[in-house]
């Protein structure tokens, strides 16, 4: 019998998440989090190799696309960062399929934009807040989303109205295109994307274990002094 974790990764469970997920009844993270933190983490690896072999006069110099850079790179997985959107905002299931069909439009808009460890955290808060605002009925705040994204108001104030000038404001997603990105990340867990899903959850576990050792370590050497 398998584990409960590769009976987890299915398209099936995927499928379930998005369209009838309850939070009385489901405590767990949904699946589409860890597919798409697995997504964005490859093509981050992806872009990082494309750098390395690009020339600086290939880089994008437009200041629009680069607002998203931050000055240090914030020590928190994709993954981690996800579930700690999806643990205080509540977004649904369905608020991140339609905020990976922002990225996607966003990228193809914007073919000088690459996802890097500089800006994907100021990016993904972002484009969640605008999906969630498209999707969902009732909202929190911009300011509440600022301290969950550990930003500022007026950065996420400023970033959300960039976004949405570099998308032209294309922020529909119609059933059809719903269902078809619904069917490419289905697709991620079938054919072979399971095993990079199932690294990615792995290396958050190994992560939040050790960040719980250090905490724990540093408790013991404060009541030691």
């Amino acid at each position: 019998m398998p584990p409960a974790s590769s009976l987890a990764i299915s398209p099936r469970k995927l499928r379930s998440d998005v369209y009838s997920y309850s939070y009385q009844r489901d405590s767990s993270t949904p699946l589409v989090i860890s597919v798409l933190a697995s997504l964005i983490e490859r093509t981050m690896a992806r872009n990082e190799r494309l750098v390395k072999n690009c020339s600086p006069l290939g880089l994008t110099k437009d200041a629009r696309i680069r607002v998203f850079d931050c000055h240090k790179t914030p020590d928190m997985t994709i993954q981690s960062y996800l579930e700690r959107i999806f643990r205080y905002t509540r977004a649904g299931p369905s608020v991140y399929i339609v905020a990976y069909v922002y990225i996607d439009r966003f990228c193809q808009g914007n073919p000088g934009f690459r996802i890097n460890a500089r800006n994907v955290h100021r990016f993904l808060i972002t484009v969640i807040m605008v999906a969630s605002k498209y999707v969902e009925d009732m909202n929190y705040r911009n300011s509440y989303f600022a301290r969950v994204g550990g930003l500022t108001t007026c950065e996420l104030n400023k970033l959300e109205l960039e976004l949405l000038f570099l998308m032209n404001f294309k922020l529909h997603v119609n059933v059809s295109v719903f269902e078809s990105y619904c069917c490419h990340l289905e697709r991620e867990v079938s054919i072979g994307g399971g095993y990079y899903i199932e690294t990615t959850l792995r290396c958050a576990e190994e992560i939040k274990s050790k960040q719980n050792e250090d905490t724990r370590y540093n408790q013991i050497t404060r009541i030691m002094l």
